[in-house]
Formats: structure tokens, C-alpha cells, sequence
């Protein structure tokens, strides 16, 4: 920087610079080039133009994280069929391993902040329903939100929260650390080795975990129904049996595997994408975990949909 300060001046000593004019000349070239970039960063943001470019560039990414997403769906579903016709080998090991993770260690969290949610919504329901005398029909409320949405959806984004950013993390620390390209010369699929494990877990354990956030939801809006509406247990059962069809509870356990094949392909392919920095393990993670939560929102949309329009 010396060097081009004393350059920019209008007569430098040659003697101080010691250097023939032919290098002067590539210096005068390179502090030229110089500020041609400190121009082009300094350049005038023109408000809408921007905000187009910046739209299209984020259009643009999404569609290609579409298309990469979309590509690796068929990668894990042609390979778990060569794994079911045989030809490829399942880790029931590895599996078991991730379903003590991913479904296990899981239950304290799902459940007492779905008996939480429970609560909330009961109190919500016996607050407004009341205005109207109507304030009975909170155990229908309760029952039929946790039973076709806020039980499994409330367990699909914690799951993604939870162990979405967690396959992320391990298979994006295994990427930094070379550990896939060596799987790869080994001749084994990463794919069968660290994706499909991972999958089978959830596949298994989501399921359960909804059908615990599902009781632990209806056993919090229980206990404040009791508390508030001086019902008592056995009143509140029998309106809760009489009320609620075992139809309600298909419709939302249905919807489990779907968001856990998501929420394990999503976060597996986010870790797979990490580069070799730390700074791009955390950065993926996050986008695991984003991704997860609006694929899960966006298809549990689209199943209220469909179930309406077909009367379930």
C-alpha cells in the first residue's frame, strides 16, 4: 500500500522506489484497478431497480434449491427401493441407533410442551366460548385441534428444531472432515450408509411422538376443562368419548411420515451441501432447519386442504 501511495504522486523519487519504470507502470495498473473496485462497491443504490435484482436473484436460488431438492427426493427413493428389493444393505444398527436419538430422548420436550399448548388452548376456548355460553364445547375444541393438527404439527417443527439441525450438523462435520469422500472411495453410497438410517428413525419414531403430543395436548386442556368448567373427570370423558370419532386421530397420524421423510431428507441434504468451514456448517444447519419447518407448515396446509374437500 506504501508502494501505491508513493505511485499516486505526481513526481516520485525514482531512487526511493528502487524500481525500474516498467514495474512502476504495473503498480500504476494495479492501483487503478484498485479503485475501479472500491467504485463499483461504492455504487449508488437505486431503490426499485435493487429490490428487483434482489428479488430475482432470490427467485432464482429458490428455484434452484428446488430443483437439487427434488433431484435428491428421487436419489433416496431409488435407493430405498434397491434396499427393499434387496440389492442394497439396511443399517438396522445405525437405525436403531438415530430412533433412541431422534424419537427417545425426544418425549420429555414434545410432551410437556404440547401439555402446554394444551392448556393454553383451553383457557383460549373456555375465555371466548363463554361470551356465547357455549363454553362446554372447549373439550371439543381441544380434542379435535390436537387430534387432526397441533399434535403432529407441533411435533414435526420440533423434530425439524431438533433433529433435522442435528443431521445437518453430524453429516456436515463428516464433510469437513473428508470422512464422505473416503466413504466414497471405500465404494459404499452415502446414501445407504448416513441418509437412509436417519430416515427409517423418523419414519418409526414421528408417529409416536405425535400420538404422545397428542394425549399430552388432551390432558392439558383436560385438566384446565376440570379446573375452570367444574367438570369432572368422568363427565369430561364421556363428552370427550361421545364427541370425538377415532377418524380425527387418523387423519393427523397419516400426516407423520410425510414430514418425517421431509424434515430427514431436508436436513441430510443440508449436510451433504457443507463445504468445509465451520462457518458453512452453521449456515446449513440454519437452513435445515427453515426448511424443514416451512415444507412442514406448507404440506400440512395442503393436507387440511384435501381432507376438507374429501369430508374427513
Amino acid at each position: 500500500m506504501l508502494l501505491l501511495e508513493l505511485i499516486g504522486k505526481p513526481d516520485p523519487l525514482p531512487e526511493l522506489l528502487g524500481m525500474r519504470e516498467g514495474d512502476r507502470e504495473l503498480l500504476r495498473l494495479v492501483d487503478q484497478r484498485l479503485h475501479q473496485r472500491k467504485a463499483a462497491v461504492k455504487r449508488r443504490d437505486h431503490g426499485w431497480l435493487t429490490m428487483f435484482e434482489r428479488t430475482g436473484v432470490a427467485v432464482a436460488r429458490a428455484y434452484q434449491q428446488g430443483r437439487l431438492l427434488l433431484g435428491f427426493f428421487g436419489a433416496v427413493l431409488e435407493t430405498s427401493a434397491r434396499v427393499l428389493l434387496g440389492r442394497r444393505r439396511l443399517r438396522i444398527t445405525a437405525a436403531v441407533h438415530h430412533m433412541e436419538q431422534t424419537g427417545l430422548d425426544a418425549v420429555p420436550i414434545v410432551s410437556l410442551l404440547s401439555f402446554l399448548i394444551g392448556a393454553v388452548v383451553a383457557y383460549l376456548g373456555a375465555t371466548v366460548l363463554a361470551d356465547f355460553g357455549a363454553a362446554i364445547y372447549t373439550v371439543e375444541l381441544v380434542n379435535f385441534s390436537f387430534l387432526r393438527e397441533f399434535g403432529v404439527l407441533l411435533t414435526a417443527i420440533l423434530v425439524a428444531g431438533r433433529s433435522g439441525s442435528a443431521f445437518t450438523a453430524e453429516i456436515g462435520a463428516m464433510k469437513s472432515g473428508q470422512e464422505i469422500d473416503a466413504i466414497r472411495t471405500l465404494g459404499l453410497d452415502p446414501i445407504e450408509l448416513l441418509v437412509l438410517p436417519r430416515m427409517l428413525a423418523l419414519l418409526v419414531m414421528m408417529p409416536v411422538l405425535s400420538f404422545l403430543a397428542t394425549l399430552a395436548g388432551m390432558l392439558g386442556g383436560g385438566l384446565v376443562g376440570i379446573m375452570e368448567l367444574d367438570l369432572s373427570p368422568g363427565l369430561y370423558l364421556a363428552r370427550m368419548q361421545e364427541g370425538t370419532e377415532l377418524r380425527h386421530l387418523w387423519v393427523g397420524l397419516i400426516k407423520a411420515p410425510v414430514f418425517a421423510f421431509l424434515i430427514a431428507v431436508v436436513g441430510c441434504l443440508e449436510g451433504l451441501k457443507v463445504e468445509g468451514s465451520a462457518a458453512s456448517v452453521g449456515k446449513h444447519t440454519t437452513s435445515a432447519v427453515v426448511q424443514g419447518i416451512f415444507l412442514v407448515i406448507f404440506f400440512d396446509a395442503l393436507f387440511a386442504v384435501f381432507f376438507m374437500k374429501i369430508g374427513l
